[in-house]
């Protein structure tokens, strides 16, 4: 099952980049004190309504049993009073937060004796709603003195919301509370810790205002909130703990593991044994691009090093020969100059001589052949095809072997040094002629944004069994009359170097070789 999983994750994970990668961790990192922030804040202000919308239920009924016991209200027969429309629920992000309740004004004139009767009434209402509901109850005549609850006997007119209440309209106001003293340790991180809602509903009797009731109550604590809410909390802290892991399976997938692979494969690669890993399917775009990359490079350095292990035995065995030649003819003439004849001494200095040549011939084509490896492109390098051909024509045809030429006039220029495309020329003619050929063309035409130049010869053609080796440094047919196989080498190098190739074509008679190289850009 869970192999099935992980196989079925390869073949659909999506391919991302390490930018989006990090700046999936990164983003999300930075939005969770944020949305823990919108969250509280908004846990916090559904508290302070809740406690509003509590406070209101309360006083909708205290105010209907203070209509209902009312001295001298006429007894109810219909379906009552219509509702008064409530206002919207208060917001602690908008509303202002008054400065605490002040104590009630000495009052200039008596209470309402019907308040004061109606207050008589409810006394023991008000007390079991107070206990009950955890709220301050203080009931105002219709002049706004208090008829019962703290400040007994004072005027509280001049406060808003008493205002609005006796004006007809219930009214909710936050005020400070000056007796507010933390109870938790993280409690200054609420903002309605020492906040007291205040809340003021008209009693209505008759169709008139003959009262006010206040109710004021602090709003549920965040903190205990939190606590009561502490299930809820403790699923969303494991969404996040389970996103927090899935990104860092994200990260390690895209990211880490690749890389810590990869390390491995190249101190594997450089100690001589080791293989590139397949590009994992999760790893971001620029880890595959760097595997590939990698996997280039590893075979890039073990086609050469295999390169350089061919190419030593080859010049060890080129070298051993004609040096064997000549330690031998040294230790003859060392051990019988005196006694031997004036030919043989002539025979075996020639000998010498000649193996000596061929040693001077074959540093020189490796040193050819070294710089033809090493070659760069010049900039802004360009020869005309047309051109350099005719000049091979010329300079390599004699009796008994002829080069012809076949270009267009219009041609646009190589992108490489004239020098360069003569070289590469001349070997491949030179070749033709020492294969025995009498008759040469080169062919010069452009395919898309390439200058092809065909060379096809008349000669016996280029055995099956040596088409592999032909570009191979040191392969040769012509060992006994002094070749050295280092010629078409350094003309591919040559090619390669800027750009371009040579290859062996298919032919039916003779051989073709096609050089190709870039148009140069204008």
């Amino acid at each position: 099952m869970i192999t099935a999983a992980k196989d079925f994750l390869k073949r659909h994970w999506p391919a991302l980049r390490l930018r989006t990668i990090l700046l999936a961790v990164l983003l999300f990192a930075a939005t969770m004190p944020a949305v823990e922030a919108v969250w509280l804040r908004g846990y916090e202000n559904a508290l302070v309504r809740q406690t509003e919308a509590e406070l209101a239920a309360q006083a909708v009924a205290l105010s209907a049993t203070a209509a209902a016991l009312w001295p001298g209200a006429a007894p109810a027969t219909g379906p009552g009073q219509a509702p008064e429309p409530e206002a919207a629920p208060i917001d602690l992000n908008s509303a202002a937060v008054l400065a605490d309740r002040p104590p009630p004004a000495p009052a200039k004139a008596q209470a309402d004796p019907a308040a004061v009767a109606a207050a008589a009434r409810l006394a023991p209402i008000f007390t079991e709603t107070s206990r009950g509901a955890l709220a301050s109850i203080v009931m105002l005549d219709r002049h706004g003195l208090v008829v019962r609850g703290l400040g007994l006997g004072g005027d509280l007119s001049a406060l808003p919301e008493v205002r609005q209440a006796l004006a007809g309209h219930s009214e909710t106001v936050l005020r400070r509370n000056a007796a507010y003293h933390p109870r938790y340790a993280m409690e200054w991180l609420s903002r309605a810790s020492d906040i007291r809602l205040h809340y003021a509903r008209p009693i209505v009797v008759d169709g008139q205002v003959v009262g006010a009731l206040l109710l004021s109550r602090s709003p549920r604590a965040l903190f205990r909130g939190v606590y009561e809410e502490r299930g809820k909390m403790l699923l969303g802290a494991g969404v996040i703990i389970v996103l927090l892991i899935g990104l860092s399976g994200l990260a390690s997938r895209g990211v880490t593991r690749p890389v810590e692979a990869l390390s491995a494969a190249t101190r594997a690669v450089a100690a001589g044994h080791g293989t590139v890993p397949e590009t994992p399917p999760t790893a971001a775009i620029e880890i595959r691009d760097l595997y590939e990359d990698f996997r280039s490079m590893a075979a890039a350095i073990q086609r050469r090093s295999r390169y350089l292990r061919d190419f030593a035995a080859a010049v060890s065995h080129e070298f051993k020969t004609p040096l064997a030649s000549i330690g031998g003819a040294v230790e003859l003439l060392q051990d019988h100059y005196q006694t031997m004849e004036a030919a043989d001494r002539e025979r075996f200095l020639a000998n010498i001589a000649a193996d000596n040549d061929r040693l001077s011939h074959l540093v020189g084509r490796l040193l050819d052949l070294a710089r033809a490896d090493m070659a760069q492109p010049e900039a802004d390098a360009a020869s005309d095809a047309s051109t350099a051909a005719r000049r091979i024509a010329d300079a390599r045809s004699h009796p008994g072997f002829a080069v012809t030429v076949d270009a267009p006039p219009d041609l646009p220029l190589a992108a490489a040094p004239e020098a360069v495309l003569e070289s590469m020329l001349s070997t491949l003619v030179d070749n033709s002629r020492q294969a025995r050929a009498s008759q040469v063309t080169i062919a010069a035409r452009q395919v898309d944004s390439c200058i092809v130049l065909t060379v096809a010869d008349d000669g016996p053609g280029v055995p099956a069994a040596d088409q592999t080796r032909l570009f191979e440094p040191f392969f040769t047919t012509r060992r006994a009359e002094g070749g050295t196989g280092l010629g078409l080498p350094i003309a591919r190098s040559l090619a390669e170097a800027h750009g371009g190739h040579i290859r062996l074509g298919a032919a039916a008679a003779g051989a073709v070789f096609e050089l190709s190289l870039p148009v140069l850009a204008r």
